[in-house]
């Protein structure tokens, strides 16, 4: 008798493939559940991944009209961008990118200096087929901001930097080389080992130090979500080289400011925090500046000054582009 007639293994192979199928579809709902607690998608938005520049970037994106990018930084993702996201949305196509490295995006070995990282974030927009965008960036998501103005000055917009520095601009050192931001400087095979398993500790640093109120800073379901993604297997070794290609940063910034930036530029910063110290920088290397210094905020100026960064960002990006 024809085996594969036999009705007995007939019914055996239909459950093998069935129970493959089970497996495979929990997989991929297990996968989707781990996504949407590394980076909750914002409501009103949907949550996709591309791969661009050689990397799998995760983004959400809603709204249409120009676009608005939205670039977080260091212990952060995205979904930092939530209380303004869906107000932009009225006006604007906004795309919300978990960088290179961090929340639900790959984390390969190399390409974290911020010249890559912006043309991640370009090709990311051109695979969305837009041309032009406004780039808004926050720590070390302004670097990459900038570092996209630099490099497509004809196909940015606006720009907004926020409460950082730019490495190899000014007097940059006096920023990096400060006692209390050591962390610039602590990266290696002895951090990681120091910080693993205690990736909220080290992170309790950052968002309690850099804010002019520790008690109202980055909410603690926030702070939940930032430390479960860096949690994740290469998440704080590529969260440390952010900070190790500063010098390499320094040196194409130094390359790229030679030529000024001639957009529309909004400058924010927190009193408590960087002063005018990154409007300064941003003087040398744009012609168009505004800066504004946020009275009585730290650096997390979403989170400590929702009532005077919101506005501000929503009346200077529905300006729209200057052509």
């Amino acid at each position: 008798m024809n085996q594969a007639s036999n009705p007995f293994r007939r019914r055996l192979l239909r459950g093998i493939l069935t129970a493959v199928a089970a497996i495979s579809l929990g997989l991929s709902a297990g996968a989707q559940a781990q996504t949407a607690e590394i980076t909750p998608t914002t409501a009103g938005f949907s949550a996709h991944d591309a791969r661009v520049n050689g990397v799998q970037l995760h983004y959400q994106i809603s709204g249409k009209g120009s676009p608005v990018v939205l670039l977080h930084g260091y212990t952060d993702t995205g979904y930092m961008w939530s209380p303004v996201m869906p107000d932009l949305a009225k006006n604007h196509t906004v795309i919300v990118p978990d960088l290179r490295g961090a929340g639900a995006s790959e984390k390969p070995e190399g390409g974290y200096d911020k010249k890559t990282m912006a043309q991640d974030i370009h090709a990311l927009v051109q695979s969305l087929g837009y041309q032009h965008a406004t780039i808004v960036g926050h720590d070390i998501g302004l670097m990459v901001a900038y570092a996209y103005a630099a490099q497509y000055p004809q196909e940015t917009d606006r720009l907004v930097l926020m409460d950082a520095f730019l490495p190899g601009i000014g007097n940059w050192k006096d920023m990096w080389l400060l006692r209390d931001l050591w962390h610039f400087h602590f990266y290696g095979e002895t951090p990681l080992a120091l910080v693993q398993g205690r990736e909220r500790i080290y992170f309790e640093h950052f968002w309690n130090d850099f804010a002019a109120d520790r008690k109202h800073s980055v909410p603690e379901a926030n702070r939940r979500i930032y430390a479960a993604a860096y949690a994740q297997p290469g998440g704080m070794r590529a969260g440390f080289e952010y900070f190790r290609n500063f010098e390499k940063d320094a040196q194409d910034f130094q390359q790229l400011g030679q030529t000024k930036l001639s957009m529309p530029v909004l400058v924010i910063s927190g009193e408590k925090s960087g002063g005018t110290f990154l409007i300064d920088q941003v003087k040398l290397v744009a012609n168009d500046v505004d800066g504004k210094v946020i009275p009585g905020s730290g650096h997390w100026l979403i989170e400590e000054a929702p009532e005077k960064v919101i506005p501000l960002l929503k009346d200077f990006i529905n300006q729209g582009p200057v052509r």
